[in-house]
């Protein structure tokens, strides 16, 4: 069984352990400064979605399969009980997971993402992504270079360039897996989580700037998770965590402490 690749920080602190998973495209050293910070009060497990950074590769990406891919984690780890975090896909993925076994999981957290099924949005990246030909394109500059034909902004194109790493036979390469990831897109994005509904302490968190948790959202997201709310972040998009860490850290340490009424 494979088993999704992570790193810990704060391992040997005694409380409730919380399983950290990013977004699509991209990996879990996007959340090395929060992992770092947050250690130091309890265990961070910063994790790659399959398909991701240094994860296993698989054909299959249903929310059902990263549900599952949570279970197993916790399973080898030997984690009885944890609090969860999920930003964007990661958030789908949590989501489905906390509603499947929601006696595993302590509290939730959801990253700029509601239950919904969203229409297709990341075409231009995905085009972006496959037209990138590695046997041309054999230098970081020259990868950017023909991400920025299909993708304006910058902070974008930086964001995938993350994921360039260089193979044993000295290529440029993606760690993510494109191929799956751009078959089963729709299979991630354009579906709803599945219904049921998980009654624990539920933190919704969204970006001021981000369109993607709307006021109209909010009635799924309490017919889901009825003991939930909804923190809004000042100054920040969609990578909120990125944008305004300051007071997404200082939210997040709010609601995992012990003494929170």
């Amino acid at each position: 069984m494979d088993i999704l690749h992570s790193k810990i920080y704060g391992e040997d602190q005694p409380r409730l352990p919380l399983l950290v998973f990013h977004g699509l495209f991209g990996m879990l050293d996007n959340w090395g400064s929060f992992g770092k910070e947050m250690g130091e009060f309890f265990p961070v497990h910063l994790i790659d979605l399959r398909n991701h950074g240094k994860s296993f590769h698989s054909p299959e990406m249903s929310h059902d399969d990263l549900a599952h891919d949570i279970l197993h984690y916790m399973e080898f780890h030997k984690l009885e009980k944890i609090n969860l975090l999920g930003h964007s896909l990661g958030g789908k993925a949590v989501m489905q997971f906390a509603i499947k076994y929601p006696i595993k999981v302590e509290k939730l957290i959801v990253v700029d993402i509601s239950p919904k099924a969203y229409p297709p949005h990341h075409q231009g990246i995905i085009k972006a992504l496959e037209t990138v030909d590695f046997e041309k394109e054999t230098t970081r500059q020259d990868v950017e270079e023909v991400l920025h034909q299909y993708i304006p902004e910058k902070s974008v194109v930086q964001f995938l360039a993350k994921n360039l790493y260089w193979t044993d036979d000295k290529k440029l390469s993606w760690r993510f897996n494109l191929k799956t990831l751009s078959e089963k897109y729709t299979e991630f994005v354009s579906n709803a989580i599945k219904y049921g509904v998980y009654s624990g302490e539920t933190l919704f968190i969204s970006g001021e700037k981000s369109n993607y948790i709307l006021p109209q959202d909010e009635f799924q997201i309490k017919q889901q998770f009825p003991n939930s709310s909804v923190v809004t972040i000042k100054n920040a998009g969609h990578w909120v965590q990125a944008e305004n860490p300051t007071d997404f850290n200082e939210v997040v340490k709010d609601f995992l402490s012990e003494h929170r009424v």
